[in-house]
């Protein structure tokens, strides 16, 4: 396969229409869960009401996941993803101005987050549309590129937000920013026909195509291999707070996770070859774990934050499944696939971060880190056979 470039991807119109709305997106939706975890938090004095607000976004990721995600194939990408951004949209003026109590403001992100999947599931699948070949994998490793500097941009402009405007003006931003990216992806992409055709009803229909999904081995195969090594990453990073005994101290790690995970995309996807990205897949979901073993020596804050980048930097192994995934699914419902990938990752990160979070309740939070690693390390090398390469067959 001939390697593509950064310039060449870039050099693609739909795609910079597609860069530039996902970091809106990604930036917009850590502000807004920022702003309403302090909303929350200002009304009700309620860390533990605090904290669900922050997760209230994510949490419906799967009951949309197991449900919804037919549409994806059956709505325009277009259309669907401008409706995303005016969901959005309405949703942080209604939590910033319609003065609504905090269960209802909670119940409103949880409905709306239920189509979130649906929304990720079109940009994703029209991603391949856009960029045939290798090219495709340099726009997925642009876009993670693009996630982790929007969360920490997010932040740190909606923490400035936040101080200056309070959490309603916080929230009025996020909106602004959506109806922005709506405008772009409206003027910016061209009309493309839905790639499946409605059959029955959508719940059905996505209930039927994940069960065809997860009954494929290659498939199925390719979905665990990058699910189950971010499970093991998720839990040890929600331990970084309790191991460090401050918010303040954990961001400073949790920023360098990111700078990790940027770093390592930017390398793998700019340096190595589309065969080399394809080889380097185990070892690097090996190095995701081992990094965090460290943490049985209860390093301090400058070590934890290496130790954390260059767990993250491994990351980059996905590089090396892309095109595997792509060719695995059958083009008509790709939108479904790419969505149960995502659904499927976020439910995962938070069945981890619970599930260490527990350990952490009966061991030292730094060796609840350690076996979070640990089991990273072991499930990579069990997923051995899907992360190798696929034997090249001579006909």
């Amino acid at each position: 396969m001939k390697s593509a470039t950064f310039g060449e991807v870039f050099a693609v119109k739909e795609f910079r229409v597609l860069f530039g709305s996902f970091a809106l997106l990604v930036g917009g939706d850590m502000i807004k869960m920022l702003a309403l975890s302090v909303l929350v938090y200002a009304r009700t004095g309620s860390p533990g009401l605090s904290a669900a607000a922050y997760m209230a976004g994510w949490l419906p990721y799967i009951f949309g996941g197991l449900f919804l995600l037919s549409l994806a194939d059956r709505v325009p990408p277009r259309a669907l993803m401008v409706v995303g951004e005016l969901v959005r949209a309405v949703t942080c003026l209604l939590l910033a101005y319609a003065g609504l109590p905090v269960w209802a403001m909670l119940a409103l992100v949880l409905a709306t987050g239920l189509f979130s999947p649906v929304f990720f599931a079109a940009r994703a699948a029209m991603l391949p549309e856009v960029l045939p070949g290798d090219a495709f994998v340099l726009g997925r490793s642009l876009l993670n590129v693009a996630s982790a500097g929007a969360q920490v941009a997010g932040l740190a402009v909606g923490g400035a937000f936040l101080a200056f405007a309070g959490p309603s003006g916080a929230l009025a931003a996020t909106a602004g920013l959506s109806l922005v990216a709506a405008l772009v992806l409206r003027a910016g992409l061209p009309y493309r026909a839905a790639r499946g055709v409605a059959r029955q009803g959508a719940v059905r229909e996505t209930l039927r195509v994940n069960r065809r999904l997860l009954a494929d081995g290659r498939v199925r195969g390719l979905l665990l291999a990058q699910w189950l090594p971010c499970v093991c990453l998720a839990g040890a990073e929600a331990m970084v707070v309790p191991y460090l005994g401050g918010q303040g101290q954990a961001g400073v790690v949790l920023a360098a996770a990111a700078v990790g995970m940027a770093a390592g995309e930017f390398a793998v996807g700019r340096f190595a070859a589309p065969e080399l990205r394809e080889r380097l897949s185990l070892p690097l979901a090996v190095a995701l774990g081992v990094p965090w073993l460290g943490f049985v020596a209860m390093p301090g804050i400058g070590w934890a934050a290496v130790l954390a980048g260059v767990s993250t930097a491994g990351l980059a192994y996905q590089l090396g499944l892309q095109r595997r995934f792509v060719d695995a699914v059958p083009e008509a419902v790709r939108g479904q696939a790419f969505g149960l990938q995502s659904a499927g990752l976020m439910t995962g990160q938070a069945a981890g971060a619970a599930m260490v979070g527990a350990l952490g309740e009966v061991v030292a939070p730094g060796y609840a880190i350690a076996v979070a690693g640990g089991a990273g390390v072991l499930i990579a090398l069990a997923l051995a056979r899907t992360l190798r390469p696929e034997p090249v067959r001579v006909v």
